[in-house]
């Protein structure tokens, strides 16, 4: 979704404002339609019971007097502790403080009523104000202090999604809410967590009209958490396996991001990670288990360009050798004359392979004889 900034007042404001107007509430006037199809008011509260009173903080504040509807509001929950319509007015005390730009107050007022009233209607109005302000905060918006927006408010807009979660499971607020959750950790590049959080919502919510950006999302958090040959490719084959289901399950999906070449990629990566470790073997003096990395990657990925790399050092290895672990290895002259061309193809030692892979040299060919990007 597009990142919401800017204040409060402009963005958010207005919004709480005209769902202010549409509470539900006892007190508030009633219309039914008559025989012409008009409306006709059926009932209204008296101007000076407390259902009056809060209806009017109500109208005043939709007016877009915020500093008086709150002053009201104070004043009718101090007249009124032990009244029905106290969720109520609670939720709407935190409108009042939204419109001054006071969003982090309102979250005090919003959470009373979500744990001291969770049977009430206002519990649910209550989570939706907070899942407003935590959309706000995870796209940037700022906490006050000294009346200065100079505080990241992430924390306490993850701390929200989640608390929404546990709160009302199942619902499409929940719903939105993980899905900002996932969001929130992609954008902070929080990869590991954004792919639980993503593969969790597919779970969660199979039906969903956001389930083909999370699978989207999900592919490339995986991606990302992969930090290179030396380090654990999990995540490397959990996109792999993803992109194949895509491919299986919504190829016009798979055609769009380009799956085909996603799964090229990750599969020169995995040959990378092959090579890397023949190369560290072959660093604390282990041939044999050398040579082993090496037959695995040209036997699994012939194709790909650290097969070329790994020929091209092999060489090297071989003649650490003892003989009869020679016997046992395939041909490795047929197979430089096949893939470089020429078994008398430059040799190149460990190091200075080890040396162009940190420097980014190594050959990229892919199974089209295209450079991989």
């Amino acid at each position: 979704m597009p990142s919401r900034v800017g204040s409060i007042a402009q963005v958010l404001g207005p919004a709480i404002l005209f769902m202010t107007l549409a509470l539900p509430a006892a007190g508030q006037q009633s219309y039914q339609l008559d025989e012409h199809d008009t409306w006709e008011l059926e009932s209204s509260p008296k101007v000076d019971s407390p259902e009056g009173r809060l209806a009017s903080a109500r109208r005043i504040l939709a007016e877009g007097r915020a500093g008086r509807a709150l002053n009201l509001i104070e004043r009718w929950i101090e007249r009124n502790p032990r009244s029905q319509l106290m969720a109520e007015a609670m939720v709407l005390k935190g409108d009042a403080l939204v419109a001054l730009h006071d969003e982090y107050e309102a979250l005090y007022e919003y959470e009373y009523v979500v744990r001291r009233y969770p049977s009430s209607p206002a519990f649910t109005t209550a989570l939706t104000r907070e899942y407003d302000i935590a959309v706000q905060y995870a796209h940037g918006l700022r906490r006050k202090v000294l009346g200065l927006r100079i505080m990241s408010a992430t924390e306490e807009a993850e701390e929200l999604f989640i608390r929404i979660q546990e709160r009302l499971p199942g619902s499409q607020l929940a719903e939105q809410a993980g899905l900002e959750l996932a969001d929130l950790y992609f954008r902070q590049r929080r990869m590991g967590l954004a792919a639980d959080m993503y593969a969790l919502f597919i779970k969660k919510y199979p039906r969903s009209p956001s389930l083909d950006t999370a699978r989207r999302r999900l592919i490339y958090a995986n991606l990302a958490t992969f930090k290179g040959p030396e380090f654990d490719a999990v995540g490397l084959l959990e996109a792999k396996a993803e992109l194949r289901q895509l491919i299986a399950t919504h190829p016009a999906e798979a055609e769009r991001i380009g799956a085909r070449a996603l799964i090229m990629r990750i599969t020169e990566s995995e040959a990378q990670k092959l090579l890397t470790t023949a190369l560290w073997y072959e660093r604390v003096g282990d041939p044999i288990a050398a040579e082993f990395a090496i037959r695995n990657l040209v036997e699994r990925y012939p194709e790909s360009g650290a097969c070329v790399r790994a020929l091209e050092l092999i060489p090297v290895i071989l003649g650490q050798l003892p003989e009869h672990v020679i016997k046992g290895a395939p041909d490795y002259s047929i197979l430089r004359q096949a893939i470089l061309g020429s078994d008398d193809a430059p040799i190149v030692d460990a190091v200075q392979m080890e040396d162009d892979i940190r420097t980014g040299q190594e050959p990229t060919t892919t199974t089209e004889g295209e450079t991989a990007p």
